[in-house]
């Protein structure tokens, strides 16, 4: 059973992400929006829009026609996830309530500092944690995805080797 998840981070910011630790797993090789989005299983075209955003703001190099594709602007190293969210979302500003205009009138809260809290820890995580740590997500994916392209020769070469 699926549960509501309290912390939500919208799509394109989520998008951005995903995209940008495959790009860091990818190692300077170009990667293209259908192969991106291929393995992240989402619209291309959303995606599209997105690696535009990240290009403009200088995170992401973009190189046009049949051989392009995209890659990291700067080492994954120097790269926070608080820098990708950011391009995306603007500044990461603290919120105390779940309502738009505050009820209590900011004075006293029914969640206590419990927003505060997760808002602080979310932003440090995201200030602390750099794209090249994540990217054994696509990396395995990826090894994954190369077993499974070799099954059919495999299968062909033992086929031809039995008889």
């Amino acid at each position: 059973m699926n549960m509501p998840s309290l912390v939500k981070i919208s799509e394109a910011a989520t998008l951005a992400l995903h995209a940008m630790v495959y790009l860091a797993a990818n190692d300077g090789r170009l990667a293209t929006t259908y192969e991106i989005g291929e393995v992240l299983q989402v619209s291309k075209a959303h995606l599209a829009k997105v690696l535009q955003r990240l290009v403009k703001v200088g995170l992401v190099d973009s190189m046009r026609g049949p051989k392009g594709g995209f890659c990291l602007a700067k080492p994954a190293a120097d790269i926070s996830l608080l820098e990708v969210y950011q391009a995306i979302e603007g500044p990461l500003t603290p919120t105390n309530c779940l309502l738009s205009t505050p009820v209590c009138g900011g004075e006293k809260c029914i969640l206590g500092g419990l927003l505060e809290d997760i808002n602080e820890r979310v932003k440090e995580y995201f200030a602390q944690t750099r794209l090249h740590e994540l990217t054994n997500v696509y990396q395995c994916k990826k090894a994954k995805q190369n077993r499974q392209a070799r099954l059919p020769e495999a299968k062909r070469a033992f086929k031809h080797g039995s008889q």
